[in-house]
């Protein structure tokens, strides 16, 4: 892996759109359902908006009903970072972008397959490449 991506408050803010940094920088939530790639059922790669790093892939991705796009796993096993996170009262596992540390969303335990994960990610913090 690469150095990670560092930048200025104001050079993040010249790069993504308000409510890409409100998500990515200040570790937003877009509303429920309101995200560009909740629904979309194209197969090809999620990458972070921030930095570009590959995070996830159409063949993980599944509709949890939560009204954020969710996948059981990342593309690559060190894609993302885990943090814990206890903010708004609550206590949960916060996933970052590796490369940037921008804030993708959270990873909870009550999703299908082998591992049982659903990472339920902000659109916002995502750009989606279709495949050929």
């Amino acid at each position: 892996m690469t150095d990670k991506v560092a930048m200025t408050d104001a050079e993040w803010r010249e790069r993504l759109t308000p409510e890409q940094y409100h998500v990515l920088r200040e570790k937003g939530t877009e509303r429920a359902f309101t995200g560009k790639y909740d629904k979309n059922k194209q197969e090809g790669e999620y990458h972070c908006a921030a930095c570009g790093q590959l995070l996830f892939k159409s063949d993980e991705k599944y509709d949890s009903g939560s009204g954020w796009p969710s996948f059981t796993a990342p593309a690559e096993g060190d894609a993302v970072e885990e943090h814990h996170d206890v903010s708004h009262g609550m206590i949960r596992t916060e996933v970052l972008c590796s490369n940037c540390e921008g804030h993708l969303g959270h990873v909870f335990p009550d999703g299908p397959g082998e591992n049982g994960l659903r990472y339920c990610i902000n659109s916002a913090a995502l750009d989606f490449e279709p495949e050929d």
